[in-house]
């Protein structure tokens, strides 16, 4: 069934459906309350992994964000991981070739 889902996941467009507009608010909005919040990211082959403060607040951001997200861009791959024993909350973005570039120019993050 995985396999068959990365076919689809690989003949999605990678773009986003928003409008500049939507786009400009949603940076304006979700997208700056999370990124200001991200303590160590890490690149992975096929995306990013992103470190946030292990609290509630941070969980109901990222939950609200992948929520967002995912209707609008659906080529996109989102795991939330809760840490054991009060640690990090990790958000990784993943998806086809081209996910990097799109998630570095697209959610202007500083992704290092």
């Amino acid at each position: 069934m995985r396999n068959e889902n990365q076919m689809k996941m690989k003949d999605l467009p990678i773009a986003c459906a928003l409008t500049a507009a939507e786009l400009q608010e949603r940076r304006r909005t979700n997208l700056e309350r999370v990124k200001q919040a991200i303590v160590e990211s890490r690149e992975l082959e096929d995306g990013y992994a992103l470190s946030f403060p292990s609290s509630t607040e941070s969980l109901n951001e990222l939950s609200a964000l992948v929520d967002l997200e995912r209707q609008c861009c659906p080529f996109l791959t989102f795991r939330i991981t809760v840490e054991a024993n009060s640690g990090p909350l990790w958000l990784e973005v993943t998806g086809p070739d081209g996910t990097k570039e799109f998630l570095r120019n697209t959610f202007d993050w500083n992704m290092t």
